[in-house]
């Protein structure tokens, strides 16, 4: 039972951030129908979909990518963030596991000062964006701003698939 629950745990993190990333790319799909479609059952999970990433996000158009003509739900950095750590959670999630992994050897990066390094050296690319745009007035592109995400998102999955 107590390997049971981080189990349960890992897989929900993997699961949510999959489904989460995929809501992404269809909200604006959805969104960016024909009014006249406004009766589908698609608005309502657009709109929750919207919502939510009111929530966690400033959503500043001139700062997210656009699908079909629609706004997606959140920023380019946090596209790039929730992108990778779906990716990353499908290679978790799929991955062959080694006997070695989980064993009190190996241990988990979770909690571990190596995870906590992890995670702020794979925040820095985020920062120094951050940082340029704060000192030079410039927003750089949107595709810089995803891509400046990714390493946090990758981390962030790859710490949360390990707990053990």
């Amino acid at each position: 039972m107590t390997r049971l629950i981080p189990f349960l745990v890992r897989r929900a993190f993997e699961g949510a951030s999959i489904v989460w990333s995929i809501g992404l790319l269809l909200a604006p799909v959805v969104a960016g129908r024909p009014a006249s479609r406004a009766a589908s059952v698609g608005y309502p999970f657009a709109l929750v979909v919207y919502a939510a990433g009111s929530l966690i996000c400033h959503q500043r158009p001139e700062r997210s990518f656009h699908l079909l003509g629609a706004q997606m739900p959140v920023c380019a950095r946090c596209t790039g963030i929730y992108a990778s750590a779906a990716v990353t959670a499908c290679f978790m999630l799929f991955r062959a596991r080694s006997p070695a992994v989980g064993s009190s050897r190996t241990g988990s990066p979770a909690g571990s000062g190596f995870g906590r390094t992890a995670l702020l050296v794979s925040a820095l690319p985020a920062a120094a964006t951050l940082v340029y745009e704060w000192t030079t007035g410039q927003t750089p592109g949107n595709w810089i701003r995803a891509i400046s995400g990714a390493p946090l998102g990758a981390a962030v999955a790859w710490i949360m698939s390990a707990v053990r």
